[in-house]
């Protein structure tokens, strides 16, 4: 056991063992072209989708497999907005492990979408990454998984 690892347990820490990640929330303005996006172009699945007209809003969760087993992207799309979403200054990006970079890049590229980081080794560590945006602006990092 590491060093932050034991102080973490000395101090009655809550036991995480069991814990996993469910889901990132993202508000979208047009819910349809970001469903298009994760799963047309992504490849992501449809799992769930609910309206929830007494709060004007809609939820629809993506991914590559089912909630139980895996961490899903739940789309938030709040009916009244107009305006595109300010992203905040913390938020960073979503990581997705692709085959190909390379292929996948030059697919999206065709569609449109936009690529301000293109396929390419890191300066440092050697993997292929690129960074893509979603319809809303949101930074998507493929990373090249074999």
């Amino acid at each position: 056991m590491n060093d932050v690892a034991t102080k973490t347990k000395a101090a009655g820490a809550i036991d995480a063992s069991k814990f996993r990640m469910l889901h990132t929330m993202i508000r979208v303005r047009d819910l349809d072209k970001s469903l298009d996006f994760y799963t047309r172009l992504l490849g992501m699945k449809l799992i769930r989708k609910k309206d929830y007209p007494t709060g004007e809003f809609t939820l629809a969760f993506v991914g590559y497999g089912d909630e139980d087993n895996s961490t899903v992207i739940e789309l938030t799309h709040n009916w009244p907005q107009k305006e595109p979403y300010t992203i905040g200054s913390g938020f960073g990006h979503l990581a997705i492990g692709v085959p190909d970079v390379y292929g996948v890049c030059e697919r999206l590229a065709k569609e449109g979408v936009k690529i301000p980081r293109p396929a390419g080794p890191m300066k440092h560590g050697g993997s292929v990454i690129a960074f893509v945006e979603d319809p809303d602006g949101y930074k998507i990092e493929l990373v090249e998984r074999k």
